[in-house]
């Protein structure tokens, strides 16, 4: 099932499966300090889909079930290609979880970077070989963090994917406490 603009999309009438998100962007500069671009998963029960998460995903801390994994994460953005990748199991999720939300933050250690700041960014969301969502955080170059995906159980059970273009003034820590509250209109 596919829709048009914001509305979910499956890739069949069972839902979505098992996702990839993969990240890249280009090295800073050899004299300045490096670029460290993380993809960060947060997820969410049916009785609770919006506020704190029951678990974070991140390089340093992985799904507690093994569903949600970062198979490759760089702290400069060297390498060829996509530099970080996160897979999603999603039909492996336990029936309480309703909603995952991903998104990718800018560590600020060495001050204040914004997606306009690091060149070449791109974020890709696939199940398979079929593209769900392509971005480069152009509409959110102001952004220290933003959302990307989120990805949603239906009343049947399936997972839909809904993208999810948000961005955020925030750190890495603090946007995980924020990602997954209720959009502002």
């Amino acid at each position: 099932m596919e829709r048009e603009g914001n509305k979910p999309v499956s890739s069949d009438a069972k839902g979505l499966k098992k996702v990839d998100v993969r990240l890249k962007w280009d090295p800073s500069p050899w004299d300045l300090p490096p670029h460290h671009l993380d993809i960060i998963a947060t997820t969410y029960t049916a009785d609770a889909p919006h506020g704190r998460p029951v678990y974070v995903v991140q390089f340093d801390k992985r799904s507690p079930d093994g569903t949600i994994n970062m198979s490759r994460h760089s702290r400069t953005g060297q390498g060829f290609g996509f530099v970080e990748e996160m897979t999603f199991e999603l039909d492996r999720l336990a029936p309480s979880y309703a909603r995952v939300v991903v998104g990718v933050a800018i560590h600020q250690d060495d001050g204040h970077k914004t997606f306009g700041d690091v060149s070449n960014t791109e974020v890709v969301v696939a199940e398979g070989y079929k593209e769900l969502l392509t971005d480069d955080f152009e509409r959110v170059a102001e952004a220290t963090a933003a959302t990307v995906a989120e990805f949603t159980r239906s009343t049947s059970g399936a997972w839909e994917f809904q993208e999810a273009i948000r961005g955020y003034d925030s750190d890495p820590d603090l946007f995980t406490t924020e990602m997954g509250s209720e959009p502002r209109l």
